[in-house]
């Protein structure tokens, strides 16, 4: 409990030396109609720091919902349905990762993006962040302009940069790049954020050896702090979505030792 009790003191110290001036807004002209700002829920039981986390998201474009537990978020998230969630992992009652569970386990939110911001630091935390669907998880003390960054970097992903037609058909699988959606057998099978453009990016470049470094570049170039284990965990979420055997896989192909190609079944 002392050690809880000064990790919170830490970062009371962090907040308050950041947010009178920490604020990354992006304003837009009066003359300029307002576009809608994503909304994003905020689920952080410590009131400063959702303070603090409030003020520098609010002060880059977005709207936000904060919640001290984790009770009534799947009612307000389906009837809302937030742009994100940023979720704290220890929370009275129902934790962060048992929240991001019943996420991933409600269709229509799905395949909303999850970001973890904890104080949870150790390797084995991150894993398993991951495995349960997150796309990306932050160590607290943190930078709100990281945060910011990061929240862009993942929410850039639903975006429409990509070629609108393009339709990848690879064996039994389809990767429909304009609207993010994987079919498998012409069964829907839904993807998080990283998920998709980890697999959209092997699948483009099938039969080419990727390493872990070179998935880091291309996926998460933004997010510099993301390990090569995290491939790892995402290849495995992967191919438990779209591999008839998992431990057999056919199109995601492992190079022990050097990284990963996609093949196409024969």
């Amino acid at each position: 409990m002392t050690q809880v009790r000064e990790g919170k003191h830490r970062q009371n110290l962090f907040i308050e030396m950041h947010l009178p001036s920490e604020s990354y807004s992006e304003s837009a002209s009066p003359s300029r109609s307002v576009p809608v700002r994503p909304v994003i829920f905020v689920v952080e039981d410590e009131e400063d720091i959702a303070r603090l986390i409030s003020h520098n998201l609010q002060g880059a474009g977005y709207e936000v919902q904060s919640f001290v537990s984790a009770a009534s978020v799947l009612t307000e998230a389906v009837r809302e349905m937030p742009a994100l969630f940023l979720l704290d992992v220890m929370l009275p009652g129902t934790d962060g990762f048992e929240l991001c569970r019943h996420i991933r386990q409600t269709p229509v939110l799905s395949a909303t993006p999850i970001i973890f911001l904890t104080a949870k630091t150790s390797e084995s935390d991150r894993v398993k962040g991951l495995e349960l669907g997150g796309d990306d998880y932050i160590t607290k003390p943190f930078s709100p302009r990281e945060l910011v960054a990061r929240v862009r970097s993942v929410l850039r992903g639903l975006g429409t940069e990509r070629a609108a037609s393009e339709v990848l058909r690879l064996g039994e699988l389809e990767i429909d790049v304009s609207s993010m959606t994987v079919q498998v057998q012409g069964r829907n099978v839904m993807t998080t954020v990283r998920e998709f453009r980890l697999l959209e990016y092997l699948a483009a470049h099938r039969g080419r050896v990727l390493t872990r470094d070179q998935l880091l570049d291309a996926v998460w170039k933004e997010t510099p702090f993301v390990t090569p284990r995290s491939i790892d965990v995402y290849i495995r979420r992967l191919r438990e979505k779209i591999e008839p055997d998992a431990r057999h896989p056919q199109y995601l192909k492992t190079l022990r030792g050097i990284g990963y190609r996609f093949e196409v079944p024969k």
